[in-house]
């Protein structure tokens, strides 16, 4: 008997990833499609299209489908024994949502075992091409949403965070308000997680708390959706969203449809997929008091917090390991493309020079510290470069070469420190010390 193992899957912006480990947490197989290169056919760029108006970003919902077929062929080519899988779960790129039309239950879950997914489910989306977190063209509706509940911060207080236009009831707004016949036409909502997952069930998959808490929909303390963010974006929309369970909830056995193409045992487990930052959260197996930091393009902080505060920076979101708890999400526009524009004007260019200069100066930089936003930032809405001396006098020369790198390291994380505080993490005292 093969065995045991379980499949992990990430339908992410630009590329579709699996991952199988056996019951030592040992990988045994990963592979991906990358949407741009292995499925051109659909002409997206970086996974996605970008509209006229440069403010309308999504991505059409029949690649995702068509990249599981390619993934799920390509495994079971290679002699992939799906039958020794006894569960899988994953994650979806976070505020995304797909529009399934009336009718497409049944054939979900009546897809025949015959053809790819894809071509059974070619008809069921009332919305080709879904909304993606990429989208800012919901500020109309995010205005109406805030003023509907009595303001951006009692908005925050009720859903974790002010009203954004990536977040997904803005977008459900936004379709009502401009083609109220496609809303109408819709008989469920789903996130990318829980459309992902409802692939793999034959059924919807409910949405989870974690990824559920970032549409300003749902109720982050009593895990409920919110009646007046609802009746603010969209009529009957309680139904269309279904009821909301914590993020490691099993959802039951694998759809018929993968036991009779791919050889899948019937017992296979379907776990909730969730977000793709909750999913880091507990891939990284944080615990209260820790801070994760992601340094990209943009930089991500995220950390798991007792008893959060929601502000009008940042997001609060259910926390995937453990419903009782929360964490806190903050995004920083300017992340390393700021460190490389220093880099380039202060050390050449070079990394390896970066790093000397930083050697060189002492923790706490003799008290010069510099904010530096090339673009308006999120986490505060700020832009511009702020010098500021020992004096706490505004500066508005450069600083030396090595001060100048020290203080742009310094002033990022400090900002990343003040705001997690202000969302209600709590340094300890053995922190204090260091």
């Amino acid at each position: 008997m093969a065995a045991p193992c379980y499949l992990g899957w990430d339908f992410s912006t630009q590329q579709l990833k699996v991952i199988a480990i056996d019951e030592q947490l040992r990988v045994i197989y990963e592979d991906n499609v990358h949407f741009d290169k292995d499925l051109p056919e659909f002409k997206t760029q970086g996974g996605v299209y970008i509209h006229s108006d440069r403010l309308t970003v999504t991505s059409p919902v029949l690649m995702w489908v068509k990249a599981l077929d390619m993934v799920l062929e390509k495994m079971k080519s290679l002699g992939f024994n799906f039958s020794q899988v006894r569960a899988l779960s994953g994650a979806g790129q976070q505020h995304g949502s797909v529009y399934w039309k009336k009718g497409s239950i049944q054939i979900l879950k009546n897809a025949s075992p015959e053809l790819p997914l894809h071509q059974s489910l070619k008809a069921c989306f009332s919305v080709s091409s879904s909304p993606i977190w990429m989208d800012s063209s919901t500020a109309s509706q995010c205005s109406a949403l805030e003023k509907a509940v009595g303001g951006a911060q009692h908005l925050a207080s009720i859903t974790g965070s002010r009203a954004y236009e990536r977040f997904t009831g803005n977008q459900i707004a936004k379709i009502y308000s401009q083609n109220p016949e496609v809303y109408l036409q819709t008989e469920r909502i789903s996130l990318v997680s829980s459309f992902a997952a409802s692939l793999f069930l034959g059924a919807y998959a409910p949405i989870d708390y974690s990824d559920g808490s970032g549409m300003n929909l749902l109720q982050i303390w009593e895990k409920v959706w919110s009646v007046s963010c609802l009746d603010a974006c969209a009529p009957g929309l309680e139904e269309k969203l279904g009821c909301p369970v914590p993020s490691h909830s099993v959802l039951g056995p694998i759809s018929p449809y993968y036991s009779q193409r791919y050889g899948f045992s019937p017992d296979c487990k379907i776990v909730a997929f969730t977000g793709d930052n909750p999913a880091s959260l507990a891939g990284m197996r944080l615990q209260e008091g820790d801070i994760a930091i992601s340094l990209g393009t943009s930089d991500t902080l995220f950390l798991w917090i007792q008893e959060p505060t929601p502000a009008l920076e940042g997001h609060i979101l259910c926390n995937p390991v453990d419903s009782q708890t929360y964490m806190a999400l903050l995004c920083f526009k300017n992340g390393s493309l700021m460190r490389e524009r220093i880099r380039d004007d202060c050390a050449s260019g070079s990394w390896n020079e970066f790093s000397k200069a930083l050697s060189s100066t002492v923790a706490g930089n003799n008290g010069n510290l510099g904010f530096y936003f090339d673009v308006m930032e999120i986490t505060p809405e700020a832009v511009g470069i702020h010098r500021f001396n020992r004096d706490n006098q505004k500066v508005v020369s450069d600083f030396p070469k090595d001060i100048e790198i020290r203080a742009l390291i310094e002033g990022q994380f400090m900002a990343k420190r003040i705001h997690a505080e202000k969302l209600g993490y709590k340094v300890s005292k053995y922190d204090e010390k260091l």
